[in-house]
């Protein structure tokens, strides 16, 4: 009987601690939420900014961590953040502009820096925040 408790009390223990996890992470997945509401370029064209407002109920953090994936509809690519970007274009950042944290109902602003004018059409934009959740939008310029 104790061979038979302490073979099987570990995996009934294993299972349920993964069980927890896994719903921790649904939790999470379903209180994350991201919506990109408006793109522009400026005036010089070597910049394209996005802003991504979080309208989950959940902190977002890690932002640099996301995923960007932007260009023209039929040639787009992952931009690297800044900060993994060894100094080539495109590359973006972000700044958050009515917050310290990127908290519900804030907006992050995403500056996409190109090296030169990345010409007319109609783009794409996705953004994936850590957790997987993400929104895209498409718009022209």
């Amino acid at each position: 009987m104790i061979f038979v408790f302490n073979s099987v009390y570990p995996m009934v223990n294993r299972s349920s601690q993964a069980m927890v996890s896994m719903a921790e992470q649904v939790d999470e997945r379903m209180k994350s939420r991201i919506n990109v509401v408006h793109a522009a370029n400026s005036a010089n064209r070597t910049s394209v900014y996005l802003w991504v407002k979080n309208v989950g109920t959940q902190r977002i953090t890690n932002v640099d961590d996301s995923d960007l994936f932007f260009g023209q509809e039929d040639n787009f690519e992952r931009i690297p953040y800044t900060g993994d970007a060894g100094g080539d274009y495109p590359q973006w950042d972000f700044i958050l502009e009515n917050d310290t944290e990127w908290q519900t109902s804030a907006t992050l602003k995403i500056t996409i820096s190109y090296s030169s004018d990345p010409g007319a059409g109609t783009y794409y934009s996705k953004f994936i925040i850590p957790n997987g959740i993400s929104d895209e939008y498409y718009f022209s310029m």
